[in-house]
Order: structure tokens, then C-alpha cells, then sequence
């Protein structure tokens, strides 16, 4: 079963930057975060959602 990435995780995996992730963020384009407390987790579903958005682009 696939785990929840943090940012830094995510960005290394998708070999984008942090400035980058959150210019997305801010543009609305980023993957769907999901907070618990101050940790900041995106899951699997919204990572492939957003991998999917991305090839439609």
C-alpha cells in the first residue's frame, strides 16, 4: 500500500523544486494536501489525480 508523501518527499519524487510546488500551490495547481495538525501530507489518490490533471494540460 502506497504511503503519504510530505512536501519534500513529493517534490523529490516528482524532481521539482519547493519554490516551484508552491508557486503551483499558489496558482491552484498543486496536488490536494491534506493536514493533520502541522504536518502537511499529500496522499496516493491525490498524487495520481494530479498526475492525471497534469497529462491533460
Amino acid at each position: 500500500m502506497d504511503q503519504s508523501l510530505t512536501i519534500d518527499e513529493f517534490c523529490k519524487s516528482e524532481k521539482i523544486s519547493r519554490a516551484h510546488y508552491f508557486n503551483l500551490r499558489d496558482r491552484g495547481e498543486a496536488p490536494r494536501e491534506m493536514r493533520i495538525g502541522r504536518c502537511v501530507r499529500i496522499s496516493p489518490e491525490a498524487r495520481a489525480a494530479w498526475r492525471r490533471e497534469r497529462e491533460t494540460a
